[in-house]
Formats: C-alpha cells, sequence, structure tokens
C-alpha cells in the first residue's frame, strides 16, 4: 500500500452501468478492509438517472458491505494522495450477495473452471474527447479516421493518459484517433477475465479523470452525438485449457477448433437476450445499427466487421485466434456483460451447438431469403426489445439468479420509462454526463 495515501475508494459497477463507490480513510483501511464498509442494498437498484426502482430486498431495509478485493489495489496518479481497489458486495457475515455484479462474473469462471477452460479476455473502448460546455458537449477536433492530425491534437492529453494507464499496471496495447470528431480508441491487452473486468472499470475512470485535470470531458457513450460514429467497447476473448489456446486449431475453418464453433453457437444462440447486458442503456441502440460496424445482425464470419462476432485472424501465430463480440458498450455493466457472455458460450460447449455457415459479406447487403437460409437475424432494435429478449431467455436468467435478473430488468424500464417522456437531446445529453 502506498504510504502517502489518505483516501482509497471501494469501487463497484451497478446496474445502470455506472462506476459508484465509498472511500475508506486510512487510519481504519486495515479494518474497512476485513469488514467492508456498510451500504445499502438499494443501490444495486438506482438507475443511471439516481432514480430507485422497486425492487424487493432492495429497498431502506437491508445492508450489504462494500469489500474490496485487495489484490486490485492501485494508487491513482491523476489523484494525489488517493488510490483504489475493485470491491464485491457481501451480506454483513461476509457472504456472497446475490445482488453483486462481480461476484456474478466470479461464478460464471468458477463454472468455466469446472469444465476446464480459462476465459482471457480484453475490451476495446472508444470514447470522445472534448469540452463540457454548459448543455453541449464539443468535439476537441474533427480529424478524420486515423489521421495524423487527430495524433497531433490530442497528444498531450494521450501521454498523460497512456501514462496513468501503465502506473496502474494496465498494459496498453495501441491508441489511435477513431472515425467520429474527437474519437479515441485505447485498448488494453487481454488478462484472466476478472481482472479483464476490474481493467475495464480502471480505465473508464483513468479517462473521464485524465480529461478532468485537462479542463476536458471524456465520454463513453454509444451516441454522446447523434451524427457522429458511436462509441464501442468490443469483446475479444478466447479459451484457455493447460497453457494452449482451446480456440485455435490450425486444421480448423478459419483457424478455429471446434470447442471454439461451439463456445461461438452457445453466444450466438444467447445474442438477443444477452444484448440486453452488453448494449445496456436506450441510446446504446442509436450505435447497434445495419452498415455502423456495430454488428446489429446475430451471425459470425472470418474478419467481419458486420457480423455480431468476427473470427479474428490470427496476430502473429496461430495460437493468437480469438472471437470479437462487437455489440458491446461501456454502459453495460463489464461484470454483467462478461459473465453473461461466458455462461452463453460454455452452453454452446455443453450442449455441441453448431453456429450453422458463416456470413462472408455485409449481411446488411443480403436478401431476405438469404437470410433465412443462413439463419441470420436482426438483434434488438431497441432496450425494450432487448430487455425483453433477455427475460424470455430461462438460461441467462437462471444464470443471474432471481435477484441479480428481477433488479437488473426494474432499473433498466424505470430508465426506459424516463426517457420515453424526453426527447433525443435530452436523452443524448444524459449520456454524454453520466458515461
Amino acid at each position: 500500500m502506498a504510504a502517502d495515501v489518505s483516501l482509497t475508494r471501494f469501487l463497484y459497477v451497478d446496474h445502470g452501468g455506472v462506476v459508484r463507490g465509498k472511500a475508506a480513510a486510512t487510519a481504519r483501511l486495515a479494518e474497512r478492509i476485513e469488514s467492508g464498509i456498510g451500504h445499502t442494498r438499494a443501490m444495486m437498484a438506482m438507475s443511471m438517472m439516481d432514480e430507485l426502482a422497486q425492487v424487493e430486498g432492495m429497498g431502506p431495509v437491508g445492508e450489504v458491505r462494500i469489500k474490496p478485493d485487495i489484490s486490485t489495489f492501485v494508487a491513482l496518479p491523476y489523484a494525489p494522495r488517493a488510490a483504489a481497489m475493485l470491491a464485491d458486495q457481501v451480506n454483513p457475515d461476509g457472504s456472497p450477495w446475490d445482488g453483486c455484479a462481480r461476484t456474478f462474473l466470479k461464478q460464471a469462471i468458477a463454472e468455466l473452471a469446472g469444465d476446464g477452460y480459462e476465459l482471457q479476455a480484453s475490451f476495446e473502448p472508444e470514447f470522445s474527447l472534448g469540452r463540457h460546455e454548459g448543455a453541449s458537449f464539443t468535439p476537441i477536433d474533427e480529424s478524420l479516421c486515423y489521421s495524423a492530425t487527430g495524433f497531433h491534437l490530442a497528444h498531450d492529453y494521450t501521454i498523460d493518459l497512456v501514462d496513468a494507464l501503465i502506473e496502474q499496471g494496465l498494459e496498453v496495447e495501441h491508441y489511435y484517433p477513431e472515425l467520429g470528431h474527437g474519437q479515441q480508441e485505447v485498448p488494453i491487452r487481454h488478462a484472466p477475465a476478472l481482472r479483464a473486468a476490474d481493467n475495464h472499470v480502471l480505465l473508464r475512470e483513468t479517462v473521464r479523470a485524465v480529461a478532468i485535470r485537462h479542463g476536458l470531458w471524456a465520454s463513453f457513450a454509444p451516441k454522446p452525438l447523434p451524427e457522429q460514429a458511436g462509441n464501442g467497447a468490443h469483446l475479444h476473448a478466447s479459451l484457455w485449457a493447460d497453457g494452449a489456446n482451446a480456440f485455435a486449431d490450425p486444421a480448423g475453418r478459419f483457424g478455429l477448433s471446434a470447442v471454439g464453433y461451439h463456445f461461438l453457437a452457445g453466444v450466438l444462440a444467447h445474442l438477443p437476450g444477452l444484448v440486453a447486458l452488453t448494449c445496456g442503456t436506450v441510446n446504446s441502440y442509436r450505435r447497434l445499427a445495419p452498415q455502423m460496424w456495430s454488428g446489429a445482425f446475430a451471425c459470425y464470419g472470418p474478419d467481419n466487421r458486420e457480423a455480431a462476432l468476427r473470427i479474428c485472424s490470427p496476430i502473429g501465430s496461430l495460437g493468437s485466434v480469438n472471437l470479437e463480440l462487437k455489440p458491446v458498450d461501456s454502459t453495460g455493466n463489464p461484470y454483467l456483460a462478461l459473465g453473461a457472455f461466458i455462461y452463453a458460450g460454455l452452453d454452446g460447449i455443453r450442449r455441441s451447438l453448431s453456429p450453422g455457415e458463416p456470413v462472408l459479406v455485409d449481411p446488411a447487403a443480403l436478401d431476405s431469403s438469404e437470410r433465412e437460409r443462413l439463419s441470420v437475424v436482426r438483434l434488438p432494435s431497441s432496450l425494450r426489445a432487448a430487455l425483453d429478449a433477455l427475460e424470455a431467455d430461462s438460461f441467462l436468467m437462471s444464470a443471474l439468479g432471481p435477484l441479480r435478473s428481477t433488479a437488473y430488468l426494474a432499473v433498466k424500464r424505470s430508465e426506459l420509462e424516463h426517457f420515453r417522456i424526453h426527447d433525443a437531446e435530452h436523452e443524448c445529453r444524459q449520456h454524454w454526463l453520466k458515461f
């Protein structure tokens, strides 16, 4: 632990996708690490608008503890004398609480380990960098995709961001200015599933905090500006067993093993409901549309960036083959999203599911008969439709458990009601402010 730290933040992500937490003073830190910090259960029924959804067991009565994972301790380079740890929410007796999202991912990892596998994963987040001026968000630049001008205009901020990430132990893979005005992308190297989700939370916090210290504003909202390219957080993943990539098979079609195809098929089978967790807000569905490279159709293909699932060509070695899930953004709780992804893929392995034929073109270019032949279906085009699909998916609902699934649906449906009576300008503003 850093000697000069005064406050250590215990961070978690709620069902609204918002990073929240409490901080312990150093004088009581050892005690709080052991006991956790007291917290009302109701906070996991809070929406992104700080409106409390009605969920039995998440009201004014009842207590949980925010209990940190000490292996995640990091001094925060953007916040002098502050540190952070990622935290679980536990019952007062220390047992796992059924409403905790991070615990859900741990359960999925344990289930996967029982079948002899470990998931390595990384999120590939995009965000918009600009200035928060009253009710408006103005991008930092109007540079072109991957343009050298984009590098120049965001350089000072980006160097500070990369340095801050590295200081926290996050290995930056690469960086580039993306398609939208002020849009940036900074992927972090793959890691075991729990660390990958923790890394994504730390990255989100670091991106926003470094921007504030530069007098800027950073937003992971899927569509902070309706006319600009959306911000995704594509998920890359591979299964490992006995130190080898279980997805890799040089003799397999596109280099993917039979296990990889079964996993892929499981994700496709559950994808309509899964997107309610990976694309978690009303604003997500402005991005999740055909011909926006967001994976709006439930299909797969080799290096097909319009398919929901892409079989990625190996880089450097055949053993680096992985799957990319494109309908993902940073408004989804990463613990729920990644946990449900694992459960869906594991279901495919256990049932030896087949994904059918790959799609080798933009699925939007197929006529209806060809889509039917290939079993290509449009993913939900609204949060409401995605939530209905999740509720209808008995497998995912069972995996989430009664309390967690009920709370998630209630929170998200309360957000639907909020934005139903407001216009697009209000929706976009609230999302670039909150995410």
